[in-house]
C-alpha cells in the first residue's frame, strides 16, 4: 500500500514536470504575439536582414564550413530560433564566438591528408550540439548564466575580439586563411611579404566605410537607413568589379552557383558519437553562454525578461536544423539583437522575417553572394573584431580588484591560445576558489537583501518631516554582505518585485565587499532606474567599499550627485518636497 502510495506520488510529480515544460516551451508563447506588432516586427525584420547577410558570409567563412554555411545559421536561427526562443526581440543566427569555436574544432576534423573540412563531423557535432541545448532548457539550469563573473565575461569576449581580428589579417591582404592563431603568429614574416596589392585595394576602402560611416551618414540623409556592412559589401564588391581584380572571392569556395543545389541535407552520424560529443558539449555550452548574454543585453534595453529555459530551448531546436541543412552553429546575436530594438521589433516575427528574407538570397541571388570579395569580409570581421571588445574593462584594467584581475587575464589568455569553453570553465571555477568564503555567507541566512519603504529604513528622520514623506513614493535597496558575482541575480530579483516608487535609495551600509559584478549591476540598476524617472540616490559605503567604487569609476558614471551621504539625501528629499 505505502509502494502504491510513492509511486502514485512519483507519477503525480513526473506528469507535473512534463506538463509544465511543454507548458513552458510550447511555441505557443510566440505565435501568440506575432500579430501585435506587424507593420514594424515586418520592416525590422527586413533590415536586420542586411545587417545580416555580410556578417553571416563572413562567420561562415570564419568557421571554415564555408560562406553559405554562415547564411544557412541565420535562416535556421531566424526562423526556428523566433518561433521558440524566449527573448522576444533576441535575433538568432551565426556570431563570432560560435563561428570560432567551430574553426577551432574544425581544425581536428579533416578527410584524410586533403585538409579539407570533414563536412559529416561538423554537421553532425552541431546537431548533437542542439540536442544537448534542448536537455539542457528541460533540466532547467540555463538560469545559471546569470551568476558567471563579469571578469570570465570581459575575458572572454576581449579574447574573442582579438581572435577575429587576428584570423581575418590574412584574407585582408588576398591570401589564404590560416587555420588558427598559433600559424597566424608563426606565419606572419612571410604573410607580410606574399601581400596581394590588389586585395588591398578593396579591404582599406571597405574598412574605412566601416569605421566612417557614421559620420557619413549623419551628413549625407538617404544613406541613414543603410547599415555600415551593406555599404562596405557594395563598395568593396563594385571595386573589385569594375577593376576586375585578381583576388579571393566568396564564390570561389561556395561551390555552388544556383538554388537547384542549395539545399544539401546532412544526417547526423551517430556511429561516431564518442568523437562527436566533447566539442558537442563545448558548443552546447558556447551557445548557452552566447545567447543568454545577449539576451541579457535586450532585457535592459526593452526593460523585459527572457525566459533562459526557452531561449536555451529554441538555440537547441535551431542549431539542430543548422545541422541537418548545412548551417553553421546558431546563438542569440548581440548586433543583431540591437539593431533589431531599434528598428522597432516587440515580437519573435521580426527574426523570422528576417530568416524568410535570408532563404530568399539563398534561393535565388547567390550569384550575387559568390562575387563578394573575401577581403571586404574581412575588413567588415576587422571592424567587428574592435567592437566586441569589452570597453567598459579596458580602461579601468589595471584598477580592478587583483582577483577580477587575475580572472580576466587567464581567461583572456586560454581564449586566444586554447579553447572558448575551457577559458570560461577555468575562470569560473578559480572565481569560485577565491570567493569561497563570499559563497558561504551568501548560502546563509544572514546575507539577504532586502528592500523596503524609506520610512522603514535607518535614515534618520525629524517627526514633522516623516508626517511630509508619508505620501512619497521612496523605496529603499538594501543589499547585505558581500555583492559579487555570486549575489547579483538575487539583487536583481528583490528589486523586480519592488513596489511602485519614483525615487530609489540604494543604502550600501550592509555591504561588506564588492567585486566587479556587483560594481555593474548597480550601475546597470541605475541606469535603468533613470530611464524610467526614478530618482536614485546612493550613500553609505564603508570606506574599504568606497575606495573599489572610486578605482572603478563608480561614482563619476553614476553623477557626483547620486552618490551622497545619508543626511545630504534626506535634505534632498525634503527640499524636493
Amino acid at each position: 500500500m505505502e509502494s502504491n502510495s510513492r509511486n502514485m506520488l512519483s507519477d503525480f510529480f513526473l506528469i507535473k514536470f512534463i506538463r509544465n515544460t511543454f507548458k513552458e516551451l510550447s511555441p505557443w508563447n510566440n505565435i501568440k504575439l506575432l500579430h501585435s506588432n506587424l507593420k514594424n516586427d515586418i520592416i525590422a525584420g527586413i533590415m536586420v536582414a542586411i545587417i545580416a547577410l555580410p556578417l553571416g558570409l563572413a562567420f561562415g567563412e570564419i568557421s571554415q564550413l564555408g560562406p553559405e554555411a554562415g547564411i544557412w545559421s541565420a535562416v535556421v536561427g531566424g526562423i526556428i530560433g523566433g518561433l521558440f526562443g524566449g527573448s522576444m526581440v533576441g535575433v538568432s543566427g551565426p556570431t563570432a564566438p560560435m563561428a570560432s569555436q567551430i574553426a577551432v574544432i574544425m581544425s581536428s576534423f579533416v578527410i584524410g591528408t586533403t585538409n579539407q573540412p570533414d563536412l559529416v563531423a561538423a554537421f553532425s557535432i552541431i546537431f548533437l550540439s542542439g540536442l544537448i541545448l534542448v536537455g539542457i532548457s528541460i533540466l532547467k539550469i540555463s538560469r545559471f548564466i546569470h551568476y558567471i563573473p563579469y571578469s570570465v565575461v570581459a575575458g572572454f569576449m576581449c579574447g574573442i575580439g582579438v581572435i577575429i581580428i587576428l584570423s581575418q589579417f590574412n584574407p585582408f591582404v588576398g591570401l589564404e586563411a590560416e587555420k588558427n592563431i598559433q600559424d597566424i603568429l608563426k606565419n606572419i614574416k612571410g604573410t607580410i611579404t606574399n601581400i596581394n596589392v590588389e586585395a588591398l585595394y578593396v579591404s582599406i576602402p571597405s574598412l574605412i566605410i566601416m569605421f566612417l560611416w557614421k559620420t557619413i551618414k549623419s551628413k549625407i540623409q538617404f544613406l541613414s537607413v543603410i547599415p555600415s556592412p551593406l555599404a562596405a559589401l557594395i563598395v568593396g564588391s563594385s571595386i573589385a568589379y569594375f577593376l576586375n581584380l585578381n583576388i579571393p572571392y566568396i564564390g570561389d569556395k561556395m561551390g555552388v552557383n544556383n538554388s537547384s543545389n542549395v539545399f544539401t541535407f546532412y544526417f547526423p552520424d551517430l556511429s561516431r558519437i564518442s568523437e562527436f560529443i566533447k566539442p558537442a558539449i563545448a558548443l552546447a555550452g558556447l551557445a548557452v553562454l552566447d545567447s543568454l548574454l545577449s539576451c541579457k543585453v535586450a532585457d535592459n534595453l526593452t526593460g523585459t525578461r527572457h525566459s533562459s529555459d526557452r531561449e536555451a530551448f529554441g538555440q537547441g531546436m535551431a542549431n539542430m536544423a543548422a545541422g541537418l541543412v548545412g548551417g553553421i552553429s546558431t546563438a542569440t546575436a548581440t548586433t543583431q539583437t540591437v539593431g533589431n530594438v531599434t528598428f522597432g521589433a516587440k515580437t519573435p516575427l521580426s527574426t523570422m522575417v528576417k530568416g524568410l528574407s535570408l532563404l530568399g538570397v539563398l534561393c535565388g541571388l547567390g550569384y550575387l553572394v559568390a562575387a563578394i570579395p573575401n577581403a571586404c569580409l574581412a575588413a567588415i570581421l576587422f571592424k567587428i573584431g574592435l567592437e566586441i571588445l569589452d570597453y567598459r574593462v579596458l580602461p579601468v584594467l589595471k584598477k580592478l580588484p587583483i582577483n577580477d584581475l587575475l580572472i580576466f587575464i587567464i581567461v583572456f589568455c586560454i581564449t586566444i591560445y586554447a579553447d572558448l569553453m575551457i577559458a570560461v570553465f577555468i575562470g569560473v571555477v578559480f572565481a569560485l576558489f577565491v570567493s569561497i568564503k563570499e559563497m558561504r555567507l551568501v548560502l546563509s541566512t544572514s546575507c539577504k537583501h532586502k528592500i523596503i519603504p524609506f520610512l522603514e529604513s535607518d535614515f534618520i528622520l525629524q517627526e514633522k518631516d516623516k508626517m511630509k514623506l508619508s505620501k512619497r513614493c521612496i523605496s529603499v535597496l538594501q543589499p547585505h554582505g558581500p555583492l559579487f558575482f555570486g549575489s547579483t541575480e538575487s539583487l536583481i530579483s528583490v528589486y523586480a518585485v519592488a513596489p511602485k516608487h519614483n525615487m530609489l535609495i540604494i543604502d550600501m551600509n550592509y555591504i561588506t565587499m564588492i567585486d566587479l559584478s556587483g560594481i555593474y549591476i548597480l550601475e546597470d540598476l541605475i541606469k535603468k532606474s533613470e530611464t524610467e524617472n526614478i530618482k536614485v540616490f546612493v550613500s553609505n559605503a564603508n570606506a574599504g567599499v568606497k575606495k573599489v567604487l572610486e578605482k572603478i569609476g563608480f561614482i563619476e558614471n553614476i553623477g557626483q550627485d547620486n552618490y551622497q551621504e545619508s543626511e545630504k539625501i534626506v535634505s534632498s528629499i525634503i527640499l524636493d518636497k
